[in-house]
């Protein structure tokens, strides 16, 4: 089937993306040498041609139906290496998610066929965790799931891949926040206070557990944050907040309007292992900086993996406390944000304009 080349349907612009192998152009079009009868991808590292031997070709069929033989550097007839190792770490999830326990890193190469060194490696740049984390990750996911619906924590304990209580009991209050039987009960019997500020950015709702400040939600109608907040905890006893804890709503908005203020609270961080990573990623940026997701995902040793940094940033549900508003897209544009893109671009504009505190 003939491959999309709207970016690359002129000749200088598909020659220009030969002279720089630009991997991009690799799915729209094949180029091939006259003088040696071989087909390549733009971004084959082969020696370059001369431009006036090279033909181009929008599918691999077009190249050898003209007589062309495939480069065996590249191998422009088989799956990109890209596609080859998502396809391996897809399959190696699946395994993970549908094993009791975390199979070894030996038996997960094994089934893929890649050494365990080099799926280790790709592994964690596709997901941006190993697979050991992943498998983590994939119980902890299967506690929130099944928590709710049974009546024995032990059931879930084993449903979920634990093969140990205690593992089980040292694992999941990190990842939900409070103990397994408080989070199958909706927070039931967990005491969560909050109160709501304003600022120039709308209505801030602050909410904090036994543990630390737990939610940060901004909008423009008071009464929906506080429905949010009672949705996230469902069954937690939700009091105002008294006049230390109102102390901490005053710091967040100070925060809000006056951000070389800093902001300097406990928190009660409720989220998947590779979430945590991100948001710890996060909170080191400084204020008035930014960082793209794909410089984010670099950062964090997971070069491919900007799609999953979005995701957690979309999963922050503490606003300012832990800053995804300054990341930003490649070409330093906003993208979308939680509480609105318009509060997003004026937290930047405050943050970069503030004066140092002296």
């Amino acid at each position: 089937m003939a491959r999309s080349t709207y970016k690359f349907a002129g000749e200088r612009e598909r020659w220009a993306a030969v002279q720089t192998r630009n991997s991009d152009a690799d799915d729209h079009f094949f180029y091939a040498v006259k003088t040696t009868g071989i087909y390549c991808r733009p971004s084959c590292s082969a020696r370059l041609a001369l431009q006036r031997n090279v033909v181009f070709y929008v599918s691999s069929r077009d190249a050898e139906e003209a007589g062309f033989r495939p480069c065996k550097k590249c191998r422009p007839n088989e799956p990109k290496q890209t596609n080859r190792h998502t396809a391996a770490v897809t399959k190696a999830c699946r395994i993970i998610e549908q094993s009791e326990q975390t199979p070894s890193l030996e038996f997960l190469a094994k089934s893929v066929a890649i050494s365990p060194w080099h799926f280790h490696r790709i592994f964690k740049s596709i997901t941006g965790l190993t697979p050991k984390a992943y498998g983590k990750a994939h119980r902890s996911g299967r506690v929130r799931e099944l928590l709710p619906e049974s009546r024995m924590v032990t059931d879930v304990i084993y449903d979920a891949g634990y093969n140990s209580n205690g593992r089980f009991y040292a694992e999941t209050p990190t990842t939900l926040g409070m103990t397994p039987t408080a989070f199958r009960a909706g927070g039931k019997g967990e005491n969560i206070q909050f109160a709501i500020g304003e600022s120039h950015l709308g209505s801030i709702l602050v909410a904090a557990s036994a543990k630390g400040v737990c939610a940060i939600f901004m909008g423009d109608n008071p009464d929906e944050l506080a429905r949010d907040l009672q949705n996230r905890f469902p069954n937690a006893r939700l009091n105002s907040g008294d006049d230390a804890f109102n102390q901490w709503v005053a710091k967040v908005v100070g925060f809000v309007e006056a951000p070389e203020l800093g902001l300097d609270l406990p928190l009660d961080i409720r989220g998947t292992a590779f979430q945590q990573r991100v948001w710890q990623a996060l909170s080191e940026i400084p204020a008035g900086s930014t960082i793209s997701y794909g410089e984010l995902a670099r950062k964090l040793g997971a070069p491919k993996s900007a799609r999953a940094i979005a995701g957690a940033c979309a999963a922050n549900t503490l606003a300012v406390a832990i800053p995804c508003h300054r990341v930003v897209r490649t070409d330093g544009s906003l993208s979308g944000y939680r509480w609105g893109v318009e509060r997003k671009r004026q937290l930047l504009e405050k943050e970069t304009t503030a004066s140092p505190k002296k």
